[in-house]
């Protein structure tokens, strides 16, 4: 099969010109037709000379993958199902919309909430990506093409990397993404768009503060190694005071933020004990924490947490200067619906 010329960075695309012997401006304007335009056909680059587009289609192809299937929520949320180059191996991107007044006018805001692998070897007890094990990574232009095929792909105002997988277990891929989303010769965001959650994998972590200004997620979930430890088994291997640590060398005090996700899960971290360690945790940290509602998994012990011990939970953050949210579910129709697990055959 050919090499995709979807996802290359501006480097590989310069040693694609350079192979062919184009001349070297003849990168930015192969990345112009693949991001900026979205050209499907390699013919269509017409700037191109036809012997070098000739060249190029000889012994490369775009690369673009559509989705199969979708599913759309009642409030609008949609889940779309994408191929992967593992035979039989399936991934969920999620768009999610906001509109201005009750959902009356035009779409305010749409994220679009992408997949990084083909399931996950993080092996989070209470997520169900990771109880379906690990399949494989995704590509760069597996990765991109989410951006690109989705319906709404360009009505999009933000991402976040909080799909199946460990964006930093893939950072080769994930990192070129970055680039394309955020250089000029490629989508031209701002890195504000776009928003990396992870479980805090070191040192790629150092990696992605030092190189990009997206917006940092962490998942912390307790702070108490032991507790952590039983529900993120990473936490073993990259222990929470070494991450903790490392953000704290960064300026989030700025436009880039850092945020801690939080799952509450009834008796396991909602008490005041909890809530007083995270503010101990924290303190002197500009930052913010996104409570959220756990969904039940079959098979599970865990429940969420009532939702007064959430609302007293936020409230005592609050009261100690920590930004504290609850995050508003969206499309729970669909993903009881759907019922797709990371690698799941269909």
């Amino acid at each position: 099969m050919k090499p995709k010329l979807l996802g290359m960075s501006l480097l590989q695309l310069q040693e694609v010109a350079a192979d062919l012997s184009l001349p070297k401006f003849a990168a930015r304007q192969i990345a112009d037709w693949l991001y900026a335009k979205g050209t499907r056909e390699i013919s269509g680059m017409t700037n191109l000379s036809i012997a070098a587009r000739t060249a190029l289609e000889e012994r490369y192809q775009i690369g673009h993958t559509p989705y199969i299937e979708k599913f759309i929520s009642s409030d609008g949320t949609k889940k779309y199902i994408f191929p992967t180059s593992i035979p039989g191996k399936y991934i969920e991107t999620v768009m999610i919309p906001e509109y201005e007044v009750d959902q009356v006018m035009e779409m305010g805001r749409a994220t679009i909430c992408v997949s990084s692998q083909v399931g996950c070897k993080m092996n989070c007890s209470f997520c169900m990506t990771g109880r379906a094990g690990y399949h494989g990574q995704l590509s760069a232009a597996e990765i991109i093409s989410q951006f690109m095929n989705i319906d709404e792909a360009q009505e999009l105002t933000n991402a976040v990397f909080m799909g199946m997988g460990e964006p930093l277990d893939n950072w080769d891929e994930v990192s070129k993404v970055l680039q394309i989303l955020t250089s000029d010769w490629g989508f031209g965001w701002s890195p504000k768009r776009i928003t990396l959650s992870t479980v805090g994998v070191l040192p790629n972590l150092k990696s992605f503060l030092d190189n990009f200004k997206c917006h940092l997620a962490l998942s912390l979930h307790t702070p108490f190694d032991e507790e952590r430890a039983a529900l993120m088994p990473v936490q073993k291997a990259f222990k929470l005071e070494d991450i903790l640590s490392l953000i704290r060398r960064y300026d989030f005090t700025g436009q880039r933020r850092v945020s801690f996700e939080y799952i509450m899960f009834s008796g396991v971290n909602d008490t005041k004990r909890h809530a007083d360690a995270l503010i101990r945790m924290l303190s002197g940290l500009e930052c913010r924490i996104n409570l959220i509602r756990f969904h039940s998994i079959p098979d599970l012990a865990l429940q969420t947490s009532p939702r007064t011990r959430i609302d007293d939970f936020k409230a005592r953050l609050n009261n100690a200067g920590i930004i504290t949210t609850l995050r508003t579910s969206r499309g729970e129709d669909i993903m009881a619906a759907c019922g797709l697990l990371a690698g799941q055959e269909r």
